[in-house]
């Protein structure tokens, strides 16, 4: 029979499409490898963007490059997306990646966010590894075997800058507080160092987040309230309005100002002059060691806006370069298989590199690292990153909170 110009065409095409039966496979097909993948959740756009963002990005991808090699026998992809500080749209791309091979979810910064993201990554048996997002239910109430938090919480800020304040002789306070889940729990948790302590809290207002840009009806609250201290439950382009808006005000007259959570890119965006004598709690410091401006000098060229790199941006690249040690431990197709598995094998590897030294992950997903109390300082020269001297050291085991029982999950050593 005769066949069309156009039927011709499509056998020959299936034919060259077809496998030849019996040959054996070419060496790039036989040499195929594993393929780690990693999402970058973050907020790119929004009030968190500078803390995070960006530089989040860059920073799991130096943790790459500094782990990439032959030798590890897998391939390793990073992709990226904003998502927007909404947890259903966050949950909704985090169901999306879990179902298109995303190994591990990193950074996802507003704890609401971070979550809804953990149970996805649960129920999907993949892995969140959260870099910035600080409420402590992520580690307690709302714990996960697939979770790990790396090294800052709200426990650990209400007990260092909450506790610093208190001791400095700021009893009476005010909280400006963002009005979701981070917001809440860290006033409450500082409310009950302050009170503790011997303090009083005169009074605290809620704003909607992240909307809110104009702080100055709550600025008058505090000011009336008699408080002398104005603690912020805030963080990111928050915490900077709040206090560029409190010394417009001439709220620092009658007030110290308490920012529960600030970063030196906080720090540097304020000025020396609003910035002087802040408290700041951080778990890494650029110019802290020898380390921590090896792992600054290899990571800032790649920095957007020159930024130095925070303790959000360092917990990315730390974690991310743990976790590809764990995979290169257990070997990548059992890393794949069980996220569950991956966190175990994690938390029974000691932690170990430039930016934050020698540290573990506790049973519950938390990273164990000391907490350095810090006051912020004029730098050597204008526009300078040596913005912080050091105030107090608080070992790890008193930076953590107590273990909660039900969170004791497995460990898996090599």
């Amino acid at each position: 029979m005769s066949l069309s110009r156009r039927g011709l065409l499509g056998t020959a095409a299936a034919l060259s499409a077809a496998p030849l039966l019996g040959a054996p496979l070419s060496p790039a097909r036989a040499a195929t490898k594993p393929k780690i993948k990693l999402g970058v959740l973050t907020d790119l756009s929004g009030t968190y963007r500078d803390t995070t963002g960006p530089n989040s990005v860059v920073c799991v991808r130096q943790a790459v490059a500094e782990f990439n090699g032959p030798s590890h026998g897998f391939d390793i992809e990073v992709i990226e997306a904003d998502h927007q500080n909404k947890p259903d749209v966050a949950a909704t791309i985090a169901r999306q990646w879990c179902d298109q091979g995303v190994d591990a979810i990193i950074d996802v910064p507003t704890s609401s966010v971070a979550l809804a993201v953990g149970q996805v990554t649960k129920e999907k048996d993949k892995i969140l590894l959260d870099g910035s997002a600080t409420v402590t239910d992520l580690t307690d109430q709302q714990c996960s075997p697939n979770t790990i938090i790396w090294s800052f919480d709200t426990y650990m800020l209400a007990q260092s800058n909450g506790g610093a304040m208190v001791k400095a002789g700021g009893k009476n306070w005010f909280f400006i507080t963002a009005d979701y889940i981070f917001g809440h729990i860290l006033q409450d948790q500082t409310a009950a160092v302050v009170k503790t302590s011997g303090g009083t809290v005169k009074g605290a207002v809620r704003y909607p987040f992240p909307t809110t840009t104009d702080f100055s009806s709550y600025l008058e609250q505090a000011q009336a309230s008699g408080a002398n201290v104005l603690g912020l439950a805030n963080a990111g382009a928050d915490t900077v309005n709040c206090i560029k808006q409190a010394h417009e005000f001439g709220l620092t007259k009658t007030m110290k100002i308490a920012p529960l959570l600030i970063f030196i890119t906080d720090v540097h965006a304020l000025g020396a002059k609003m910035a002087d004598g802040l408290n700041c709690t951080t778990s890494f410091y650029w110019d802290y060691n020898a380390g921590t401006r090896a792992f600054t000098k290899r990571v800032l060229p790649h920095m957007v806006n020159g930024a130095y790199p925070n303790q959000a941006h360092a917990s990315n690249y730390s974690m991310t370069l743990h976790y590809l040690k764990a995979v290169a431990a257990m070997g990548a197709a059992n890393a794949k298989k069980s996220g569950r598995a991956a966190v175990a094998r994690m938390k029974g590897m000691p932690t170990d590199d430039d930016a934050f030294g020698k540290g573990a992950v506790r049973a519950d997903g938390r990273g164990v690292f000391p907490a350095y109390l810090w006051q912020a300082k004029a730098p050597t020269k204008p526009g300078g990153w040596d913005l912080f001297k050091l105030v107090h050291v608080t070992p790890a085991a008193q930076a953590l909170h107590p273990l909660n029982p039900k969170c004791n999950f497995p460990v898996t050593s090599a």
